[in-house]
């Protein structure tokens, strides 16, 4: 797929890549950014992964600049709890996926190959190759993440996001 080709994550992960946040230049609406916005709220974005383990992997992100969950106001982390929980309702309407990792990579060690914090949403299959399979490039994506944020955009088109109580 081209699109994976004009944004090659290696280069991202190296350092060949435009000065600033890529997510809060995606905030921005920077054009040099591809842009897989889902949804947005007043706190958050969720965007479809450029580089996806899965079909329907997600990054959740807070629309400031912060580095550690912990900066996340109890405000911020209510309606990080209900954006998830609606997004993984959306994901296993769309997807039917047996399983789920979430976390968040806090720290380049750690794996964070972006300092902004965000919450990853990976559906998981039964006797798919794994996580590394997929970083070593011996696995082929088989959704373009364009066509995964569509799906996404329709959904909540159909069921718009709202503030669940809990």
């Amino acid at each position: 797929m081209e699109f994976f080709f004009n944004f090659p994550k290696g280069d991202y992960v190296r350092g060949s890549h435009s000065q600033g946040c890529i997510l809060c230049r995606l905030c921005e609406n920077d054009p040099e950014i591809p842009n897989l916005c889902v949804l947005s709220t007043e706190l958050f974005a969720v965007s479809v992964n450029l580089y996806p383990f899965n079909p329907g992997h997600l990054l959740v992100y807070p629309l400031r600049h912060t580095e550690d969950i912990r900066d996340l106001t109890p405000e911020e982390d209510l309606e990080l709890q209900s954006i998830r929980n609606s997004l993984l309702d959306a994901l296993d309407t769309l997807y039917s996926p047996h399983a789920y990792n979430i976390g968040f990579n806090m720290g380049r060690v750690a794996g964070a190959s972006i300092p902004h914090i965000h919450l990853h949403i990976i559906p998981r299959y039964p006797n798919e190759i794994g996580i590394p399979e997929l970083m070593g490039g011996k696995r082929v994506l088989v959704e373009d993440p364009r066509e995964t944020r569509q799906k996404l955009i329709d959904y909540f088109e159909r069921r718009p996001f709202s503030m669940r109580s809990t």
